[in-house]
């Protein structure tokens, strides 16, 4: 690595007229919006350390981000859903939902980084039988009754900021701000839900799934996507978490591809290995079978270890059925969920 930098040195030392170049994801401040732009780097610059790294082919992934800058970290999510029901009809529909959030870097020291998450904005819309309802917190409330708790819900998010501790390996230290997010949440809902107990269950409910444990766990899955140790080009390593707790795992593996342009790329796989359940109650059996596969890529900046884009495709398969022994009936349910990270990415 280290001749190979030379070399790059020596050839724009004699050619005067070629720039080194490197693509960076970004915010624009001006509208928001992501946007990925080539620009022109000095040789000072080139020949600073790159984020993912290499030392006798171990490639390791740190943070090297600029204060002041903002990167995106946008989730989208889209789920299709098919069912065939016991009469042998079948059903689809389609699920979309966009977090829009961002993070800035307010400063470094002692190598921690002192970052802001920015909760922009979110986008969910569900399409069946040929209709579509949405919520859009940049837009008006939605008409439908049934959609306008989750309008509230989604907006009184929009806007938040939380503050974030990240050493520059990518250990998330803390999370904080979570009760002025409460806070917003119970002004966004006191409109519609006057009574006191209904809001502070709605408060309870939330908090057990948007909570700094919650926020460390997938700023982590999210940032730091290289174990420590390392890994060669090639090398393989795995990572299990529970799809039901205590039944049901989902493995995936990870390759590291390359590194080259200035990314690293990994490949993803994945199983949820098939596995069946039969209850019998009052001389009824429901039986239950689940399989399903992932498969998909994740590209890291070279230069800053910020995740430029995952796009992940996980597909499960389920049947069940229901018998008193003489007869039985059966459905199914086969889904594909497309999981992206940085969407505009290109």
């Amino acid at each position: 690595m280290k001749k190979i930098t030379a070399l790059a040195l020596i050839a724009i030392t004699l050619t005067a007229c070629k720039k080194e170049t490197k693509t960076v994801t970004r915010v624009d401040p001006k509208t928001g919006k992501t946007e990925t732009v080539t620009v022109e780097v000095t040789p000072e610059e080139a020949a600073k350390p790159k984020a993912i790294s290499d030392s006798s082919g171990i490639y390791k992934q740190k943070f090297i981000l600029e204060k002041g800058q903002t990167y995106p970290l946008v989730s989208y999510q889209r789920e299709i859903q098919t069912l065939t029901s016991p009469d042998g009809k079948t059903m689809s529909g389609t699920n979309e939902t966009t977090d829009e959030m961002s993070v800035t870097v307010n400063d470094f020291k002692d190598n921690i980084y002192d970052l802001t998450l920015n909760m922009v904005g979110k986008r969910m819309s569900s399409t069946a039988n040929g209709k579509t309802v949405s919520i859009d917190t940049k837009q008006a409330a939605p008409k439908e009754e049934a959609l306008k708790m989750d309008y509230l819900v989604s907006k009184g998010l929009a806007g938040n900021k939380l503050a974030v501790k990240m050493d520059a390996s990518g250990d998330i230290k803390s999370v904080t701000g979570f009760d002025a997010v409460y806070n917003n949440l119970r002004k966004a809902i006191a409109g519609t839900v006057k009574d006191k107990k209904q809001q502070d269950a709605i408060i309870e409910s939330f908090k057990a799934g948007f909570n700094e444990a919650m926020m460390k766990e997938q700023l982590g899955k999210n940032l730091k996507l290289i174990p420590a140790k390392g890994v060669k080009l090639g090398d393989k390593w795995t990572e299990s978490e529970d799809i039901v707790p205590g039944k049901l795992k989902q493995t995936q593996t990870f390759t590291l591809t390359k590194v080259e342009n200035g990314k690293a790329e990994i490949a993803v796989s994945g199983t949820i290995p098939s596995k069946s359940d039969k209850q019998s109650k009052n001389g009824m059996t429901h039986s239950m079978s689940m399989s399903g596969s992932q498969s998909g890529k994740i590209i890291i900046d070279e230069n800053t270890g910020w995740v430029l884009n995952q796009n992940l495709s996980v597909k499960t398969n389920q049947k069940e059925s229901l018998s008193d022994g003489k007869q039985t009936q059966s459905m199914s349910k086969n889904s594909t969920t497309s999981i992206v990270i940085n969407p505009s990415y290109k």
